[in-house]
């Protein structure tokens, strides 16, 4: 069990062992859009090391049936929960749930996002994009960030014992898009690009970790993003062909590329990292 200042930063590394500075062991690691492409992955790093999880995620059952497996299988307390994190009440509640049935949040994860409902109006040209999908996917993208930092910033505030928190970002939120990997390229069945209100939201996720870190440091809290490049996900092997040859090691990413990234900026190791964006992009953005 680790003492209430750790993990606030306040530590110094050379006190602790090598093998300590990544355990998460009597912390509370709360993830949002836990059961994505990337969510279940996250949420099984941090059980893995010694954290309880708050999994939350549109899908109330599913999250409460994930929670269930991680706690059989890792031994740590683990609670799922529906959150709409456009949502303010949503993201009140959640928060208020989570603090009383867990005592508590150390480590927040914000990873919800959406590529909405209507997969050709996401993936529709800049020229012709509508306000409202603009609007729906900063709601989820940007405006849930916020939303779900606020309530847990506040709370690790009132804590008194700091904390981590992790945005996921976007390779395209730091750099702009090459139009010719998309020539051909499709997403499970629909032709792709890099919409630009993606790139807008993910652009301001950044951004907003950057305040915040200054913002609350302070306080011994944290904040990070956390910066993948492509992952292969259900694209077609044109778009994986394309991509790949931008990138200096020759592929694209898969979700355990990501874990050990996010472990390090939740835990101890990074006790002297914030206001960060850390990029796991095969060197994409190296070029």
């Amino acid at each position: 069990m680790r003492s209430d200042n750790e993990g606030a930063g306040l530590v110094p590394a050379q006190a602790c062992t090598v093998s300590a500075l990544f355990d998460l062991s009597g912390r509370v690691a709360l993830v949002t859009g836990a059961l994505g492409i990337l969510g279940r992955h996250f949420c099984r790093g941090l059980a893995e090391c010694g954290a309880s999880l708050v999994v939350a995620d549109l899908d109330a059952a599913e999250a409460e049936r994930f929670a269930a497996e991680l706690q059989t299988d890792h031994g740590q307390p683990c609670l799922g929960l529906g959150c709409d994190v456009s949502d303010e009440a949503s993201v009140e509640a959640m928060v208020a749930h989570a603090v009383k049935t867990l005592g508590g949040i150390d480590i927040l994860h914000n990873n919800a996002a959406t590529k909405a409902r209507d997969l050709e109006a996401f993936f529709a040209p800049a020229e012709d994009y509508t306000l409202a999908q603009w609007r729906d996917v900063m709601a989820v993208n940007l405006d849930g960030v916020f939303l779900v930092s606020r309530a847990v910033g506040g709370q690790m505030i009132k804590q008194g014992r700091g904390g981590s928190i992790i945005h996921t970002g976007s390779i395209y939120g730091e750099m702009g898009c090459d139009p010719r990997i998309y020539e051909g390229s499709q997403y499970l069945g629909v032709a792709i690009n890099t919409p630009p209100v993606y790139a807008a939201s993910k652009a301001g996720v950044s951004g907003l970790a950057r305040y915040l870190a200054t913002l609350w440091a302070g306080h011994g809290i944290r904040v990070n993003t956390l910066v993948p490049g492509g992952i292969e996900s259900g694209q077609n092997a044109a778009f994986v062909e394309r991509y790949s040859a931008r990138v200096p090691l020759g592929r694209m990413g898969t979700p355990t590329d990501l874990v050990g990234a996010l472990i390090f900026l939740a835990s101890d190791a990074s006790g002297y990292v914030t206001g960060q964006t850390l990029h796991v992009d095969g060197g994409l953005s190296a070029w």
